[in-house]
């Protein structure tokens, strides 16, 4: 075997590999599941993006906050939210996360510390900065993470809560999912900054711009920023540059899209063949062992929609609880 090369060992590396191979059967099978009408609601697939989640997310606990996007399974997967619970909650079940009543955009599970998927654009940005604020007075080294795509990154709240941790110092980071379009529109045509780089700048962060199909460099910044924070050097802007293998929802047509683009993004820009190359060519997984956890990975998601169908449904009785918090 050669030397290792990378910060994680084997053990790590391989664990992360699981990870990204799980969000991408997951979402893989809803793709299949949605079409033929088995799940209610809208669905946004994170199928193409999973080193940006598992590289952020490897570095922090439940301790820490994350703010997602209506794209959150691929975050809560990582994050550690039970498979079993996430499926049986896209499926509408009483066992789900969230008992059935948040689905696909609102799936949310605190004791991870993962607050929620959000369809309102932008939103996460306040959330991650409260749970920011809510550490820095704990003084317990906790971190607040928001995600957004590159068309939140354009509404007020996100430009607001950027303002707002620079001007309190918090410890919260700002990942912007960079897929190269806002629904439909490419980013050249509905952003003024050549980076998003700039726009932390003009508040006053710090920010890097990383290959988000390139686990290793996301790892590798995500592990700077968030030490950073923790230390109390203040928030950060994060860039993640993916490549989205579905449309913005399931059903879009994606007519936007150029002829072949799609399949060049598979074939070339594949964050998980792009991984298990590299941990081949360093000596440190067979082809084999990776077969094996893509084996244990299907039957996982297998099982979770097995049982998932089996579940219950809310009942009207359920319909007023977890509304109101009981002091």
């Amino acid at each position: 075997m050669l030397d290792n090369p990378f910060p994680l060992n084997k053990t790590d590396l391989l664990k992360a590999y699981r990870t990204m191979r799980t969000i991408r059967e997951f979402e893989e099978r809803l793709h299949v599941d949605f079409a033929k009408g088995d799940i209610p609601g809208f669905v946004h697939l994170y199928a193409g993006e999973e080193a940006c989640a598992t590289g952020i997310m490897m570095h922090l606990n439940d301790n820490d906050r994350i703010a997602s996007t209506h794209r959150g399974h691929g975050h809560c997967i990582a994050k550690g939210v039970d498979v079993h619970e996430m499926m049986a909650e896209i499926y509408g079940r009483a066992t789900g996360a969230c008992r059935g009543k948040g689905g696909s955009m609102h799936i949310a599970d605190l004791s991870k510390g993962m607050m929620g998927a959000n369809g309102i654009l932008g939103a996460g940005g306040p959330l991650a900065c409260g749970a920011a604020l809510a550490a820095k007075h704990r003084k317990d080294g906790g971190v607040g993470i928001t995600f957004v795509g590159d068309g939140a990154s354009n509404q007020g709240m996100f430009l607001e809560s950027l303002n707002l941790a620079a001007v309190w110092n918090l410890p919260v980071v700002f990942v912007v999912e960079n897929n190269g379009y806002a629904e439909a529109t490419a980013m050249e045509w509905a952003v003024s900054c050549d980076s998003y780089i700039d726009r932390a700048t003009g508040f006053g962060l710090p920010g890097v711009t990383v290959d988000g199909t390139d686990f290793f460099a996301v790892h590798e910044a995500a592990g700077e920023i968030i030490r950073r924070a923790r230390e109390g050097g203040g928030p950060a802007l994060l860039e993640c540059k993916m490549a989205r293998f579905y449309g913005h929802f399931e059903g879009d047509a994606q007519t936007y899209r150029a002829k072949g683009e799609i399949e060049d993004l598979r074939a070339n820009r594949d964050c998980i063949k792009l991984m298990a190359a590299r941990l081949k060519e360093a000596g440190l997984a067979a082809q084999e062992e990776l077969d094996v956890i893509d084996q244990e990975v299907a039957a996982l998601i297998e099982d979770a929609v097995r049982a998932a169908k089996a579940a219950p449904l809310p009942q009207p009785a359920d319909l007023l609880q977890d509304v109101y918090v009981a002091y």
